[in-house]
């Protein structure tokens, strides 16, 4: 039986794959990695580099190095690269190649089949140009499949489940979303759009802008003038967009980077996460109206749709997850390294083709969010039980995500972190699992002062919880063993119940319970059963509700479970008339 690789050629990372004893298993380089740069380039004596040292290389010689070439695909051009120039296709072969030894020499027999990806809305002649590309470098591509195809293949190869994902694909430079239909054996794309001229490329674009303004506004000189220097820069601000995807803040730091009047001049400066969200969010608000026109081609709606699933580097990015929870009201699947998964769903594609028994990806994740207790607003009122996410659910571990926080008024002391598992904004809501006193804090610091607090999980649960005063350096840790199982253990399925009932009707809440009322008058005993039932509706309703009826329906859920707790028949009837009209009113819309 031949093997068949699965290839998925990117715009800024490529990958190869192939399934072993029915896993798709990612195949290294020499150094152990898997991910290899879209980069080719010829060194200074015309020697062939693809990958990392071109990657390398284009800081220093940009003119004999090409990248994204993926964006040109189709296109009747060629690049020039040093004294010569070539088609897309041969640039792309030059990857593939790469790509396809590296098959062979892990695998330790001679590779030639292949599953390409390509992008949804990739046209027949960019398609044609890939299956070219994939000829050129010696492989029989035996079939180019959709990258959202890939994906949903990754997260459900047992295609007989009926199920309809939403494949958010942002990569390096180009954009997809699709809607996919698996049902009786078939993974269908029911809708695709995208823009082929959007992606990470552009967010760093924005960034190098940034960056140069700054630098020009204080020397007089414009990096983006001087090739090195641009390319020196580009790969900096690309560092600095991946470290910004799990920290709230990134520092650039490139020394030497220019001259002026005889004297060398050096580039330092701090990018904040929500400056940089500011920056991309016009562009991300184009990726989530493609979603909504998917939507409507495939005319769904939001609730119609079980799993949203991200795939590309770019998807990383939190305002990414905010604005697609946002839209669509489901927490997003990412538990599958985002940089591999089209690639393993390839290697999945041709395992089928081969006819091998694949089984699914299983990959360790924390099932709740983890987070710490803050003042901040709660149902638009000031709160200090506030709950401040700082690692998600369904985050594949291990895991590290930082945030940052501010001191409340002047001269403060000390810093209480108080560490919570859940899903409510409301920590009192939500299971206790730690804390510590982050204790003498600069007293001269005004309210505002900063405090960065990160937590690190890893496979074995174990959380430890850092957090730093930035004026001072002051820090303090804790580790708290088992945090995953605590929870687990707690039976906090009320706090659960509630967030299950936004993000999917499969598992219904249960906020109250109709035991103990053996002993309750009856009038009392009827209120309470009437008002669990509406609060069972009102979760029914919440997926569907807009972002300011979603407040109002939590206040009163939240009335109404504390109003049975207390058997406080008159406030139950209060209550209920106010949450029966909303919930009618959303009914009928």
């Amino acid at each position: 039986m031949d093997t068949i690789i699965g290839i998925d050629l990117g715009t800024t990372n490529s990958g190869v794959c192939v399934i072993r004893d029915g896993k798709p298993v990612m195949l290294p380089d020499e150094d152990g990695q898997t991910i290899l740069p879209s980069f080719v380039g010829f060194d200074n004596q015309g020697q062939l580099l693809v990958g990392q040292s071109a990657r390398n290389q284009a800081i220093l010689a940009p003119e004999r190095t090409v990248r994204s070439i993926k964006r040109r695909m189709g296109e009747d051009t060629k690049v020039s690269m040093g004294d010569d120039t070539f088609t897309p296709q041969e640039i792309s072969a030059m990857i593939l190649r790469t790509l396809k030894d590296r098959a062979t020499r892990v695998l330790g027999e001679e590779v030639g089949k292949a599953v390409i990806t390509v992008p949804a809305f990739f046209n027949e002649m960019q398609r044609e140009a890939t299956r070219q590309a994939g000829e050129l470098a010696g492989l029989e591509v035996v079939r180019i499949i959709n990258e959202p195809t890939a994906a949903a293949l990754v997260y459900q190869p047992d295609t007989d489940c009926g199920e309809r994902l939403l494949v958010y694909d942002l990569g390096g430079g180009t954009f997809d979303v699709s809607i996919v239909q698996i049902e009786g054996g078939v993974v269908e794309v029911l809708s695709s759009h995208g823009d082929t001229r959007l992606g990470g490329d552009d967010f760093d674009e924005l960034l190098l802008k940034h960056v140069c303004d700054q630098f020009q506004e204080t020397h007089g000189l414009d990096l983006r003038q001087l090739p090195a220097a641009r390319s020196r820069l580009l790969q900096a601000v690309e560092e600095a967009k991946k470290v910004l995807s799990f920290e709230p803040c990134a520092s650039v730091n490139e020394e030497f980077i220019a001259e002026k009047d005889g004297g060398a001049l050096h580039l330092t400066c701090e990018i904040l996460r929500q400056d940089y969200e500011t920056m991309i969010e016009p562009l991300l608000k184009k990726t989530i109206k493609c979603v909504d026109d998917a939507l409507e081609d495939a005319k769904l709606h939001a609730k119609d749709i079980d799993k949203i699933v991200l795939v590309g580097g770019s998807s990383r990015t939190p305002l990414v997850h905010h604005l697609l929870e946002e839209q669509l009201r489901q927490t997003p699947h990412q538990e599958v390294d985002p940089d591999l998964c089209v690639a393993m769903g390839a290697a999945v594609q041709g395992g089928l083709i081969a006819g091998l028994d694949v089984g699914s990806v299983l990959v360790d994740i924390t099932p709740h969010t983890l987070g710490i207790q803050c003042r901040s607003l709660l149902h638009g009122l000031p709160s200090v039980f506030c709950f401040a996410p700082i690692i998600g659910r369904n985050t594949p571990l291990p895991a590290t995500r930082s945030e940052m926080f501010s001191t409340c008024v002047d001269g403060q002391k000390v810093a209480e972190i108080n560490v919570f598992q859940g899903e409510n904004d409301d920590v009192r809501r939500n299971q206790p699992v730690g804390d510590f006193l982050l204790e003498g804090l600069d007293e001269s610091a005004e309210a505002g002062n900063e405090i960065l607090v990160r937590f690190e999980l890893n496979l074995d649960g174990i959380l430890i919880v850092t957090a730093v005063e930035r004026i001072s350096g002051l820090e303090r840790q804790l580790t708290i063993d088992n945090a995953i199982s605590q929870f687990r253990q707690s039976g906090q399925e009320d706090a659960q119940a509630k967030l299950d009932g936004i993000f999917g009707p499969e598992r219904q809440p249960s906020p109250a319970r109709e035991t103990d009322l053996d002993e309750v008058p009856a009038e009392v005993k009827q209120a309470v059963k009437e008002a669990i039932h509406l609060i069972t509706k009102a979760h029914q309703v919440l997926p569907e509700a807009d972002p300011e009826d979603v407040a109002e329906l939590e206040a009163l859920i939240e009335q109404m479970e504390d109003s049975i707790t207390r058997r406080a028949l008159e406030k139950i009837r209060e209550t209920r008339a106010k949450l029966e009209d909303i919930v009618f009113y959303l009914q009928d819309a």
